[in-house]
């Protein structure tokens, strides 16, 4: 045996590394705030978050018909006013966070061509999906700052780095969050605090059905067969698309002891869609 071996095998002994792994109340005493989690992907993650033990609070610009809770919070976060409200709804009920994840997201809903997208669908636009988490990441994570801990998590969009046609103002305001995720990430690691991006691709959320079910109706066409027509359009190896559960858990395990060496990457999660390594 020469001594590169014996390095080798004492580098990776059990000794010398701990191998964190999941089990139904990682999160317990931890707490977190997700925005846009009232439905779809923000939705899974609360329940993800909420069933592995964390306190987790909520908002959303529409307050949820069957979920009533203290921890709720009705606010715009494309808004200062909105931001300052989960601020305070946060300091109240909670002292803090430990996980921030920015799900939240519009695309404006004006689908026309670039040049004649009015200035009010692009202003939307950023404030909702950049500024927006910008604005809160002020607001919270520097308390993760003086603690030194905390985890943070920015929803972005494959419209980021794919132009899509229509959307593009979306796309930009998506790509603008991936780079300041990256950004805020090297400034507040060596405080302790991790921030990383997700980018999901298709994802059968509430969204991705009320999308479908447009082109169902625009076509004349059913569901499946829309459904269909969209997944190939796209092109997913996969053969389906993502599930907001499946999303979640991607988001849990980043926001986890699991994940403490990842910092400031973007984690794509699309069955396969993206066309770029």
């Amino acid at each position: 045996m020469n001594h590169h071996s014996r390095k080798s095998r004492e580098v990776t002994s059990p000794a010398h590394h701990s191998n964190p792994v999941s089990d139904e109340l990682e999160f317990s005493g931890k707490r977190a705030f997700v925005t846009g989690g009232t439905r779809g992907i923000g939705a899974a993650v609360v329940e993800r978050l909420s069933r592995a033990g964390a306190q987790v609070a909520f908002g959303a610009r529409s307050a949820p018909g069957d979920r009533p809770s203290e921890l709720f919070v009705q606010a715009d976060i494309g808004t200062r006013a909105g931001v300052e409200a989960i601020s305070r709804h946060v300091a109240r009920h909670m002292g803090g966070v430990d996980i921030l994840v920015h799900n939240v997201g519009a695309d404006g809903g004006e689908h026309v061509p670039l040049l004649g997208q009015a200035d009010a669908v692009w202003q939307l636009v950023m404030d909702i999906n950049v500024l927006g988490p910008a604005r809160l990441d002020r607001a919270l994570v520097p308390g993760m700052v003086e603690r030194g801990s905390g985890a943070v998590v920015h929803v972005s969009s494959l419209s980021r780095s794919a132009p899509n046609p229509n959307r593009v103002p979306y796309g930009s305001a998506k790509a603008a969050l991936t780079h300041y995720s990256k950004g805020l990430a090297n400034e507040v690691a060596p405080h302790g605090v991790r921030v990383n991006s997700v980018t999901p691709g298709f994802t059968e959320s509430d969204w991705g059905r009320s999308f479908v079910a447009a082109v169902a109706d625009s076509s004349g066409s059913t569901y499946e067969e829309a459904r269909q027509s969209v997944m190939a359009r796209i092109g997913i190896p996969l053969g389906r698309p993502s599930r907001p559960d499946e999303v979640a858990e991607l988001v849990a395990f980043l926001v986890s002891d699991r994940a403490s060496a990842i910092v400031g990457a973007e984690h794509v999660i699309d069955g396969g869609s993206k066309p770029t390594v």
